[in-house]
């Protein structure tokens, strides 16, 4: 349904929708390989446990001879907002002039209304993946992402080294690269239903190129079922059993290996702070002008680090 800006604001109910749109539509959210907390109003406590061994041998008298460790991580999505102004005068000759109406006293092009939010709500999904795995709290518009909080002191992640040498990944080394992290998962995370290895987009073209043939490690001259460099056409891979989750917002270079119900996004998406709105300003100011406005918070946190997996050159 168009979208008529008439000397008024737009807020309520449908915010949210548009606020979920831009933010569920990040690669990372909207492929589900991430736990999205939404409601997180002001911040969310992660309790993680954990035992030493349990199982003992049997005795008369009751032996407390175990131990329990309670920890815990803090969810805290950050606000941000928002702020664009249009002049209608720039739309009369280059968008839909008569969508305006013909009066000097026009309004914004229910179209282009349309156009612009969902413009913004692209680009706020762009920005909100890119920050999930890079972001760094002290720069604008930006949390701490997953990369920052892998590599924090105490953060208790296992660090995986690339192999020395290289540089990249490319299809010549790729399948070793993928190899030092998948042997680096716990023991008792290997096999888990929602174990990804999250990869960047280098790395899982160079992966596709590599099952494409012409690569070391007794891949073959001619790939997978002798396609050749034909044999992708899209749709799932895998690595050594463990499903492979391809993030445009990781970093060249980077992979990690986790649980998706390890991996948290937080955000107030359904709270009543978010908000949209198209402000004209010809009522308040008398100007020729149209403001978006859109607040909204986000945030990432893990849970358990020594279950997680990172690699990073």
């Amino acid at each position: 349904m168009a979208l008529t800006i008439t000397s008024s604001t737009y807020a309520g109910e449908f915010a949210g929708k548009y606020i979920a749109a831009a933010l569920l539509s990040a690669d990372t959210i909207e492929g589900g390989g991430i736990t999205v907390k939404p409601n997180v109003k002001y911040k969310e406590v992660m309790k993680t446990l954990s035992t030493n061994a349990l199982v003992k041998d049997a005795a008369c008298d009751f032996a407390d001879g175990s131990t329990v460790t309670l920890t815990e991580r803090v969810l805290t999505p950050k606000e941000f907002q928002v702020n664009l102004q249009i002049c209608r005068e720039t739309l009369r000759s280059d968008w839909e002039a008569a969508e305006m109406g013909y009066s000097v006293f026009d309004t914004l092009p229910p179209s282009f209304a349309d156009f612009v939010i969902g413009h913004i709500a692209a680009k706020v999904a762009q920005k909100t993946e890119e920050t999930i795995w890079q972001g760094a709290d002290g720069d604008e518009g930006e949390f701490d992402g997953f990369a920052a909080l892998f590599a924090a002191s105490g953060s208790g992640v296992n660090s995986v080294t690339p192999t020395t040498g290289v540089t990249a990944v490319t299809a010549a080394n790729v399948i070793q690269e993928m190899g030092l992290v998948v042997d680096a998962i716990p023991s008792g995370v290997y096999g888990k239903e929602d174990l990804y290895l999250y990869v960047s987009q280098n790395i899982a073209r160079a992966y596709v190129r590599a099952l494409g043939g012409f690569g070391a490690n007794g891949l073959g001259a001619n790939g997978v079922n002798n396609g050749g460099t034909t044999w992708y056409n899209g749709g799932d891979l895998a690595f050594d059993g463990v499903k492979l989750f391809v993030c445009s917002g990781l970093a060249d270079n980077d992979m990690v290996a986790a649980q998706k119900s390890n991996l948290f996004f937080g955000t107030g998406l359904l709270s009543d702070h978010n908000e949209v709105k198209l402000i004209d300003m010809g009522d308040i100011d008398g100007s020729q002008n149209v403001r978006i406005i859109m607040r909204f918070t986000s945030g990432v946190q893990f849970g358990i680090g020594s279950d997680i997996c990172y690699y990073t050159i």
